[in-house]
Formats: structure tokens, sequence, C-alpha cells
């Protein structure tokens, strides 16, 4: 079914479905039941989409707030879950501001030296695991979406080597700082970089310079855990490409996701923006 699965997995065991924002629970949702895997649905409140939990018999959900960490695990029981697995964004401001924590959570934050999106899923993951649930790979039944090597759209504008260059040596070094996933640079300047906004907001902020050639670099960290925490290139993200005036992508082979593959390279040529893969 996919290589992200564990060789054991077995499909007659439930799998919960955590979902965020976004089409990518959906189409995960989607392939599962194809697949025929008995799928349950963890909302987290204000995030997952209404079309995703009506497709969802009331027995076959639960609702969490963001940061109920006991509840969830308590969810996760009473659906019956042997497996569990995160899929879509949630709004980075609720990890600060609109968190919920729940006597669970706050004993678990409280032993975390450093606070941020990697660090707090990690640990909600590890007690996801320390109640008998196995926490899968986020890229389970997306192996048809992944970037792969030679992918390419002609984009209206063209970029020098060097600069492609320059832009993944960027991306790579902030990666690798854990400081985010994703640069805007022209060439040769480095015009915005990704933190905890997320990847829309910074493209946002690359385009208030009006930069020419301009190109957008995503990559993974070095030690991605991909259990939570995959890059993704969607729809939304091309608009906002669009609307910034950056006219070009580069997506690490094997590790960035397309959602889904076959409309994002069709909205891709159709906006004019060039679509290229990187060696991982």
């Amino acid at each position: 079914m996919s290589r992200f699965l564990p060789d054991d997995f077995d499909s007659s065991k439930s799998l919960a479905l955590i979902a965020g924002k976004g089409i990518y629970p959906q189409l995960l949702a989607e392939r599962a039941r194809k697949a025929g895997i008995s799928l349950r649905l963890i909302e987290l409140g204000g995030e997952t989409s209404p079309e995703l939990i009506e497709s969802f018999g009331e027995s076959e959900r639960s609702a969490v707030k963001v940061g109920q960490v006991g509840k969830l695990l308590k969810e996760l029981k009473r659906l019956g879950a042997s497996y569990a697995v995160m899929a879509g964004r949630v709004t980075p401001g609720k990890l600060f501001r609109g968190l919920h924590p729940d006597l669970k959570a706050i004993r678990m934050l409280a032993g975390l030296e450093r606070k941020n999106a990697e660090t707090i899923f990690g640990a909600i993951g590890e007690e996801i695991e320390k109640s008998g649930v196995q926490l899968l790979d986020a890229r389970i039944l997306m192996d048809e979406d992944l970037a792969e090597e030679g992918m390419f759209v002609q984009g209206k504008e063209k970029i020098e080597p060097e600069h492609i260059k320059h832009g993944i040596e960027i991306a790579r070094e902030n990666a690798r700082l854990d400081v985010g996933q994703g640069v805007v640079v022209s060439q040769g300047t480095a015009l915005a970089v990704e933190a905890f906004e997320g990847t829309n907001a910074m493209l946002q902020r690359a385009g208030e310079f009006r930069a020419k050639n301009c190109l957008f670099v995503k990559v993974s960290k070095p030690q991605q855990d991909t259990r939570f925490d995959v890059p993704v290139l969607g729809l939304h993200t091309l608009q906002e490409m669009k609307k910034a005036g950056i006219g070009n992508v580069a997506l690490e082979s094997g590790s960035v996701l397309l959602l889904d593959k076959p409309q994002v390279l069709a909205k891709a040529k159709a906006l004019g923006i060039g679509l290229t893969s990187i060696p991982n």
C-alpha cells in the first residue's frame, strides 16, 4: 500500500487520523478508505475541515482542542485505535495564544527545555506511543505525491544555476538550524527565510520587495521527524507565490509532498510558475 507503512502493519486494526487544516488529511483519508483501512477521526477544534468531519459517522470521530493531550489519549483509546497519523497544519499561533493545555499537557510542557513546533509535537508523539498507539509516518499512502528528481515545469522567468545553488545553501542551513524549511532568494540575495509564521506568510513578506527572478526553495530538515512534520507544496501556496510575484520554486526530491501532484503541476503551468526538483 505504501513504503512508509511499517512492515507489520495490520489493515484490519483501526487507524486514527489526527487532522489539522488543508487538503492533506482529506487526501490521506480518501486513500486509507480505498485501501480498506478502518479509519477513525480526531478533530482538532477550529482546525479540521467541516467536509472531512462530515465524512465520518458520530461513532467514528471525536473532537479535542489543541493542547488537550490527556483527552487525546483517552479518545484514541475510546475509538479503539491501534495506529495514529497526524496530517495537516495547525495554526502556528495556537501553540502560544490558542493552546488549551490540560494537566497532562502542562506536565509535558514543563519538561521541555525548548518549546517549538518540533519539540511540542514530538512530546505529544511520545505520549501517544506510551499509551500503546503506534504513531505512523505522516507520509503513509502519499507516495505518489512526493517530489521526484527530474520533475520540471517551465516558468516565465529563468533562474541562473548559481542563484539556484545559493538558494539551496541558504535553505539547507536554515533547516539545519531548525528555523524553517523554506527561503526566497533573488539573484544572490536572501529576501526572506521561513520561521514559525509558516510558508505563506514568508512568501508575502518576500513579495513586498517586488524583486525580479525570485526563487522559493523548500527542503527537509537533516533529522526530519516525519511522524508530524512533512514539507508540502499545495495549490494555495502556488496562489500566494503568484500574488507575491515569485515565479519559480525548487523542491527537494524525495522529501517534499505536492498536494495533490497532478493538480499542483497543472496549476503551476497555468500560472506560469517554474517548478523543478533538486537532489536530496
